[in-house]
């Protein structure tokens, strides 16, 4: 059978990894002089910490092309590698370069587009073609054609994040925390992050956005699987998922904490919802 790969900002639990057979290759993040390796070294209470100690955040890096002919030596099996979007990181493009070094092997290598559970759902199908014996190549093309049809929307708490990252200028910053202005931020086609509307007041107009979102595709949206994504706001996440389940009748709604990748640019409190439309949806 087909191995599946993906990176650690696919913010998937162990149990589902362990359950779907996929095998993470981890970022790194550099903070306070120290390199950790995401999902494993540094825990997300520490990580903030380390922020507030410090007022910098994280330097995160992809994994090197030589590390990821390591880590895809270690199974004979055919590989199909899906990582985060190459609008965020180089981590697809170093492991191109490490399929190259690898002759004679199949190594098919996915561009996500995405990042968080928008990788994860992408990880998850491709596991299940693999359980139904398609190739490789199959898989990837399926794969590419899927990623077209995931949908991810997110709000974060603050901007302060998102301006320590140089997302957004020191105006919109302090315009942003005045007005409580929380942008709605989606990845577009092609795997950039995008500011898909600006919602006025507090986080629960926020999160009512999010469900506008779900409403206005409810019709179109495969209810397998939806993710729910998230760090420090459980409380939002039973809310969210109870919400969903009034516009759609999802058969999954999976929560997912964000990793110390992804919550390095966000910040605490954010929340993001990511589905899958139908093949007919056009």
């Amino acid at each position: 059978m087909v191995k599946i790969i993906t990176d650690s900002t696919c913010d998937l639990e162990k149990s589902t990894l362990q359950e779907f057979d996929i095998a993470v290759i981890p970022l790194s993040v550099n903070l306070d002089g120290k390199v950790f390796r995401d999902g494993i070294d540094l825990p997300l209470e520490e990580m903030y910490r380390l922020i507030d100690k410090t007022g910098t955040l994280p330097k995160t890096s992809a994994p090197t092309p030589g590390e990821f002919v390591e880590f895809f030596r270690q199974f004979k099996e055919d590989i199909v590698f899906i990582g985060i979007s190459s609008n965020s990181s180089a981590t697809v493009q170093n492991a191109r370069l490490a399929a190259a070094d690898l002759p004679g092997r199949s190594i098919q290598v996915v561009d996500s587009l995405s990042l968080s559970s928008g990788l994860a759902l992408q990880v998850i199908e491709a596991a299940l073609l693999a359980r139904q014996g398609l190739t490789a190549v199959e898989i990837a093309l399926k794969i590419e054609e899927f990623r077209t049809r995931v949908r991810t929307v997110f709000i974060v708490d603050t901007l302060e994040y998102l301006y320590m990252g140089g997302r957004c200028s020191a105006l919109q910053n302090v315009m942003g925390s005045l007005l409580q202005i929380k942008p709605m931020i989606y990845m577009q086609p092609n795997g950039a992050l995008g500011v898909k509307k600006k919602v006025r007041g507090n986080r629960e107009k926020g999160m009512q956005a999010l469900l506008d979102e779900v409403r206005a595709d409810a019709s179109r949206i495969d209810p397998r699987r939806v993710f729910i994504s998230y760090n420090y706001c459980e409380d939002d996440v039973e809310f969210l998922s109870q919400e969903i389940r009034k516009i759609i009748p999802a058969q999954e709604i999976h929560p997912a904490v964000n990793g110390t990748v992804v919550s390095s640019h966000c910040g605490k409190k954010a929340i993001s919802i990511h589905y899958v439309l139908k093949e007919n949806a056009g």
